[in-house]
């Protein structure tokens, strides 16, 4: 893909609800969307941000043909481009248009072109935008979620649970 993903619906046709409002993102317990600070621009822009139980829906998040990927596959590709200690730089988009000073080591040699599209915590709240991104992974261990994060300031991959 050449791009964060921005769709409303699964992949049978049926709508992700849009959850805008923080106490409902907290309690959910069903797949949901939304846009950074439920800003359009910032979906445009960045892609929108999706619940754990989106990216786990039987229905499918992702485009025919592609899939949300497991974490042997996001170690397959950490392995390609090098190490967990650089490989975020080489996944981040170059420059400082959309990341903050000092984007440490960005080089996007993967053609990646990973934004800073921030996440929205369990709480509902918004963090991170300008500063880093987040990755789920289809992988979970005890039925946590898994996130891959890259940040503005560090060159690393980080794996979170």
């Amino acid at each position: 893909m050449a791009e964060s993903l921005k769709v409303t619906h699964y992949l049978n046709g049926d709508a992700i609800p849009n959850v805008k409002d923080e106490g409902q993102w907290e309690l959910l317990e069903t797949g949901a969307y939304c846009n950074y600070d439920n800003s359009l621009s910032n979906g445009i822009t960045y892609g929108r941000l999706y619940s754990w139980y989106a990216v786990n829906d039987s229905r499918k998040t992702a485009p025919k043909g592609w899939h949300v990927p497991s974490d042997v596959e996001w170690r397959t590709l950490t392995a390609y481009l090098g190490d967990d200690y650089i490989v975020g730089g080489r996944l981040k988009e170059k420059g400082l248009a959309h990341w903050k000073f000092p984007n440490h080591e960005a080089t996007n040699i993967s053609g990646f072109n990973a934004l800073p599209g921030g996440y929205r915590n369990f709480a509902g709240g918004f963090d991170y935008i300008f500063w880093g991104c987040g990755f789920w992974s289809t992988s979970s261990l005890n039925d946590d979620a898994t996130v891959l994060l890259l940040d503005y300031n560090i060159s690393d991959f980080v794996k979170i649970m």
